[in-house]
């Protein structure tokens, strides 16, 4: 079972971190401090991170802020590639098939339609 979480990050200025686990560290994207998860998200892509945020909330060493959970689940991978991913996520608030494209000019998260759950 390979998870994700969504984390509130409040530096340098508030927006969500979008994390999924692959091969052995989670695939990172940030977000917008707050989104319809119906609506396309602008993602914008990280580096990858430690698999001990997937269960962390507190301070960031570095004076880089501090994380907060605010959804978690499990991640089901369908395509991972350099200008698209697709996944399946089972959280509270992210739950569906959802697409990470690179539209050319900047990256967006996608829940599709008729994707199940209820966005």
């Amino acid at each position: 079972m390979l998870r994700f979480v969504v984390l509130d990050h409040d530096w340098p200025q508030p927006h969500r971190d979008l994390l999924l686990e692959r091969d052995g560290v989670l695939k990172a994207w940030r977000l917008p401090a707050h989104f319809d998860p119906t609506s396309p998200i602008p993602a914008e892509p990280n580096f990858d991170h430690q698999l001990l945020y997937l269960d962390y909330e507190g301070p960031i060493s570095g004076n880089r802020g501090s994380v907060r959970r605010w959804d978690a689940g499990e991640v089901v991978w369908e395509a991972f590639n350099d200008d698209e991913v697709r996944v399946w996520l089972s959280g509270t608030h992210l739950r569906g098939r959802f697409r990470l494209a690179d539209g050319g000019v900047a990256w967006v998260l996608i829940r599709e339609p008729g994707a199940g759950g209820d966005g």
